[in-house]
């Protein structure tokens, strides 16, 4: 009976144990890898001197990577002969962006610290970064994640929200993942740094009447109306300031100026009109919330304690 009682005992704590790892901590590194913060920070702001466009890539990168089981960093697992991850997945395909400067930033991390930080938290601090080094809020980030052995195509292919995404859609795919309708609304706010493509907005523009003609033939001029056609040409996100983060993508959508269907979405007469107006009207009640958001989606199913592993390189599997 004492054996059983003992055993009883031991379980307990091992649960105890593993529920306490399963805590994110914004202080994880603080003794074993002091200088993260700066080293990450820096790499981040050298890309984004050479490319302003570079913040909104790492940032969607996090986005990508958490809403396809967790964030685990596998959206930056290459393709091997016997493995096929998320990078050719159809939101990610000749679109994500930014892998070498998450190469660059792990090869300092390692530098300064060796085989302690793993991709998925690299990825998460350097998505704070971008947010703060192009204007926006800053926030204290989690960490602890572990880096997934794994990916799949398929679960990105049904994970990450199309830009063809209704209302009720985009609601309930963030609900489903613990993110509430402000979150969704506050997150879609990232949409004020970035470029989209073509694709992405070639029925937008000629098809939909809830859109500003001067907008619509604007964009028109770079997005021809033939599908295969210019695919790939750029246009801003947020027409006004596409590499300052601030509310003015909410003021685009007042003026049904929004790049994306699923943009406009946020404001056309639906439960999120109001949330829209609020974040046009106060840029402070945005960045606030904003970054709650934010620190609520870094907690989307990490891989914690003795799970996963912290890659040598990210883009492979030790």
């Amino acid at each position: 009976m004492a054996t059983s009682s003992s055993f009883i005992a031991i379980v307990s704590m091992a649960l105890l144990l593993g529920s306490v790892n399963a805590q994110l901590s914004t202080n994880f590194y603080s003794s074993s890898c002091p200088k993260l913060f700066s080293t990450v920070k820096s790499t981040v702001q050298s890309a984004i001197s050479k490319e302003a466009r570079m913040g909104a890539s790492l940032l969607r990168l996090f986005f990508h990577d958490c809403f396809v089981n967790g964030c685990d960093g596998s959206i930056l697992l290459d393709d091997t002969s016997s493995f096929t991850g998320e990078k050719n997945a159809v939101p990610n395909k000749n679109s994500a962006r930014g892998f070498d400067v998450v190469d660059n930033i792990k090869s300092a991390v390692e530098k300064a610290c060796p085989g302690v930080v793993s991709c998925a938290d690299i990825l998460a601090v350097a998505s704070r970064d971008s947010v703060a080094i192009l204007g926006g809020p800053s926030w204290n980030v989690k960490l602890g994640r572990r880096d997934a052995r794994t990916a799949s195509q398929a679960a990105a292919n049904n994970s990450i929200p199309p830009p063809t995404s209704n209302l009720n859609q985009l609601i309930s795919r963030f609900n489903n993942l613990g993110l509430s309708t402000r979150d969704m609304v506050a997150l879609a706010g990232s949409h004020t740094i970035g470029q989209a493509r073509c694709t992405s907005f070639r029925a937008r523009i000629y098809n939909e009447t809830n859109i500003d003609s001067s907008f619509a033939n604007t964009r028109r001029s770079n997005c021809p109306r033939t599908s295969g056609s210019g695919d790939n040409n750029l246009a801003p996100l947020d027409i006004q300031t596409p590499t300052k983060f601030e509310n003015n993508y909410y003021k685009n959508l007042l003026q049904n100026r929004g790049l994306l269907h699923s943009d406009q979405q946020l404001f056309n007469g639906g439960s999120t009109d109001s949330i829209v107006r609020t974040y046009s009207n106060s840029e402070s009640t945005f960045n606030s919330d904003f970054a709650a958001a934010m620190i609520k989606m870094g907690d989307i199913s990490p891989l914690t304690g003795s799970n996963g592993e912290v890659r040598k390189n990210c883009r492979k599997v030790n």
